[in-house]
Parts: structure tokens; sequence; C-alpha cells
């Protein structure tokens, strides 16, 4: 059951895409809640428009692929600068992005594919279509499936725009004076759609169109209020985004665990993002968990006073929820809100994790942006925390208390794996293949889905398995409830570069030791110490 905190009094959204009245696109579908019977679940579909209320309804017509389709009405939500925190993005970020729509689609039958479209029912009675899109719903908690999970973080966009796969989006700067409108073309099998889109800013001299030699369109461009210089620097987003695009017949849900657009209060970078990823957004479930980027800014409740969100405040993206999906549960914190002990969300985290029937759920999976594990990332590292202050010291005991399988995150750009471990103390000495009980927690760090890369500090500490500095993401299969198979891919090819296996049964979960490592050390002897060593790097 999905279980969400929304910040008082600002609307949250998943995703923000100003479009031309009749034209309806940029989905986002969310896996917001399942319960235990088979035809009870519930996906959200989320889009933009330029109607109001006053003008049409919005509601998604949708249906069981050979069933009768039925209407669902959606609701619709506005924001406007005062809900923002500071510049930029009350400033010279700020950017209208139209009417936010969200339709509920109740009663699913589980993994069953669903055909859907967008509708606006105008005020003379006509109607207003999207094309037809499709998606399939999520297996029932606890079913017994082979189900497939993609997470990573810190993804972002790229520096320039470039022709999109032709699934997407082509974005054509019309000059003179490289300023005023942008025609926009999608070109699908049968369909060509065409719409004019307006620049909110002028365009520097650096901002250049052309065509190639088979007529397909460039663009290159600079704003003149400084937004590209800095926040555009996602260099492998596309690769990651590519992948997945490539792989989308291969997996049922996707979890971006913060740092989503780096729009960082410059609202229309976010059309850029969104129409990215919108071939994977409108076909699976797109999670999403708050992030720096997303939240920080300072005396506005986050947990750290920086202005890392350019004034977004979380307006646009602020999660902490729990949600099933078949054999997994997933446990999301919020990284940006205190989680200490005592904490309203260290009490929701504890829930989510004491609640989970792990006969029907074996797959115990926490996700948070800030590394609340272990990391050696050069910042975690250079001050000998090795992770976020204060996050093990008060997340550790819950994680082997509820015997939690693997804790992953972003906010370090880059990739590295550790073994099961719990008190800075290895509780097993397998690499790959782990079969019963494993003791402790893995913890992965995957922040590598697009933005800047990140490099380890100098010390190997024993309990890193393995480090990559480069872009990728996690795939994680559940064959059933006694096997898991983990994969950490490049975005530049989808090779596999690093992964384990699990095996085991309900009753290794059971036996699972909740005591201190030493003591599991004079026990078995099986543990490794604490300190500075050499891990074990994938080839």
């Amino acid at each position: 059951m999905a279980s969400y905190l929304p910040r008082p009094n600002k609307p949250r959204i998943k995703t923000i895409y100003q479009r031309s009245k009749s034209e309806l696109r940029n989905l986002n579908l969310e896996l917001e809640n399942q319960k235990q019977e088979i035809r009870n679940q519930i996906m959200t579909v989320t889009w933009t428009s330029g109607y109001g209320i006053n003008e049409a309804e919005p509601f998604v017509e949708w249906g069981r692929i050979g069933e009768e389709t039925r209407r669902s009405p959606a609701g619709t939500l506005i924001i406007d600068r005062n809900t923002l925190c500071g510049a930029p993005a009350r400033t010279v970020g700020w950017r209208d992005p139209g009417f936010i729509h969200t339709g509920f689609l109740h009663e699913l039958w589980s993994i069953s594919v669903y055909t859907y479209k967008l509708g606006h029912k105008l005020l003379n009675d006509t109607f207003v279509y999207s094309p037809v899109y499709q998606f399939k719903s999520c297996p029932y908690p606890g079913q017994d499936s082979l189900q497939r999970v993609i997470i990573f973080g810190d993804m972002g966009k790229p520096a320039f725009r470039t022709p999109w796969p032709s699934t997407s989006l082509f974005r054509l700067i019309e000059p003179p004076a490289l300023r005023g409108s942008v025609s926009v073309s999608h070109i699908g099998a049968n369909t060509i759609y065409k719409w004019l889109y307006m620049l909110e800013y002028p365009l520097s001299p650096q901002g250049l169109f052309w065509r190639d030699n088979i007529g397909a369109p460039h663009t290159l461009t600079r704003r003149t209020d400084g937004s590209n210089d800095y926040n555009n620097y996602q260099h492998g987003s596309l690769n990651t985004t590519k992948q997945l695009i490539k792989d989308l017949n291969n997996y049922g849900i996707v979890f971006h665990v913060g740092d989503i657009s780096y729009a960082n209060g410059y609202l229309s970078q976010w059309d850029q993002f969104t129409a990215q990823i919108e071939p994977i957004s409108s076909t699976v479930p797109y999670m999403v968990a708050s992030g720096n980027h997303d939240r920080d800014w300072p005396d506005s409740g986050s947990f750290y006073s920086k202005n890392d969100s350019g004034g977004e405040c979380g307006v646009l993206v602020e999660t902490m929820y729990a949600t099933d999906y078949g054999m997994f549960r997933f446990c999301i914190a919020d990284t940006e809100h205190d989680w200490r002990k005592g904490t309203e969300q260290y009490k929701f985290i504890e829930n989510c994790l004491a609640s989970v029937d792990r006969q029907k759920q074996p797959w115990l999976i926490f996700l948070a942006h800030r590394v609340f594990g272990y990391s050696s990332t050069s910042f975690y590292a250079a001050d000998g925390e090795f992770g976020e202050p204060d996050g093990r010291d008060s997340l550790e005991d819950l994680w082997q208390k509820y015997k939690v399988d693997i804790a992953i995150y972003g906010h370090a750009h880059n990739y590295e794996r550790t073994c099961p471990v719990y008190q800075n103390i290895c509780t097993s000495n397998e690499n790959h293949a782990y079969k019963g009980s494993l003791n402790g927690t893995i913890h992965v760090v995957a922040g590598g889905g697009g933005a800047n890369l990140t490099n380890f500090g100098s010390v190997n500490t024993t309990w890193s398995l393995v480090k990559d500095v480069d872009y990728g993401f996690l795939k994680l299969t559940a064959f059933d409830h006694s096997n898991l198979l983990f994969e950490y891919k490049k975005s530049s090819n989808g090779q596999v570069y690093d992964s384990f296996s699990i095996s085991r049964d309900y009753k290794d979960i059971l036996a699972r030791t909740v005591d201190s490592p030493l003591d599991n050390v004079l026990k078995t002897g099986s543990n490794r110490p604490v300190g500075p060593g050499t891990g074990d790097r994938a080839k």
C-alpha cells in the first residue's frame, strides 16, 4: 500500500510539460497503490495541457485489451510563482507550466495489458484526444511471476538538444533573430503532429539551428539568462534514457532516486527532461524520490539549508512513500527531511519495514537519495564519515532488525557495491552468489544516471567490493520467492558490469541474526574486520 507525506499547502507533481491545447502528451504513469486482491490496483496518469477547468473537462479513456473502455475523470491543479520559494524559480526561471491533470485508473487486473488515451470534453461538447498508449499493470503484492525493476539516480538532461529517436520529439529553432517561436514535430508511423512552442527567453548568438544532409533537425541552444551554463551538465543522461527505451519490454517499473531533472529553478528545463523520458514514463510506472536539487532551500523546512533546488523547494518533487511490486517491498525515504530517531520520518521508515509479510514479499529494498549507508565517494571519505552524517547511526539498527536486503542510493555520481554489512563489518565472505541468510544489508550507490561523475577517495575500505566511475543503472530481477538477480549495467552499451545473486528460502530470512557483528565473528569466524584494504573490482 502506498503511503505519502505531502508537503502542506503545496502541490506535488511528477511531471511538468507545457503543451498547446490540441496536443496532450508527456505522460507519467505512477504506481499509486495496490492491495492483496488481484483486481484492486490503482494506476495514476499525469499530463499537462492548455485547458483550464473552465474550458474543458479532462478525463482518461482506458480499458483492458479486448474489453470495453471506460472513462475516469481527472483532477486539475496549477502552480504559480508564489508557491515557489525563491530565485531563479520565482524570477527569471519562472514559466507557467499550464494545467496539470491526474486521472486514477481503478480495479486493474494484475499483469494485464491496458490501453488508454487522454481526453478533454470542450464546452461545445466536442472532444480532443491524445494518441492511444498502453501499459502492463503491476503484479499484486506477493504474486509469483517474473518481475524486473530499474533503479538509478541523478539523471537530468543533456547539454544540447539533438535528434531524438523516432518515438520522441524533434525541436526546431526557427530564426529570425534566434528568438520567438519553436516548431516541434513528432513523426510517428502514420501521423505527424505539429504545434508552436513559445520561448520564454531570447537566445544568444550562440543559438543555432540546422538540418543535416538527410533533413534531420538539430538544435544547439544557449540562453542569455545563463540557465544552460550551469544546469545542463548531465552528460550521460541520453545514454541512460536510450538504454531504458531500448529495453522497455523487459522491465515493469522504474525508480529514479532523486535529483530528477536538475532544472534548479528554471522550469522550462522540466520540459526538456519530461520529453526525454516520456517514452518510458507513458508506458511503465515512473517512481521518484526527493533529492537535494529537487528540494533544498533555506528556511523552507528542508533538513539542509542550501539553495540546491534553485527555489523549487519540493513543489515539483517531494516524496516519502512505500510501495509494493509483486514480491518486492520498497521503502522510499526523503533524505531532505529529518530522519533521525523520534521524527515522523523515522516512524514511517520503521513502519514500512516492519509491516511487510516476508513470506509473500521476501525482497525488502530501501531507497533514498543521499547515502544513509556506506560510500567511499571522495566527499564522503574526506570527512571520514563514509556516508551521510547521522545516516547509519539512526537507521542501521532498523535495517538489521527488519532484515533489509539491499539499500540503494544516488547523490554520489558513480557506482559502488558493498558486502552485506552491519556496523562496518562484512557479514559474509561471498562476493557474487549469496546463499541463505545475508546477516547484513548490501549497500549500493547508483548515482550515475547522467550527471557529472564523482571520483572516489583514496582509501579502500574492506566493505567496498566494486567501484565504477561511469554512467549506469541497476536492474533487479526476481525469478520467484527464493531467487533474485542484481545487475549493474553501463549506460554506454547496456552491458552488465557487475552482478550478484541471492538464493534462499523463507526460513533463511527468519534465521537472519540481529546480533552485533562482533558476536557473529566469535560464533562463525566468517566476518572481515573493518579498516582500509583492497576491495575486489569487477572486470
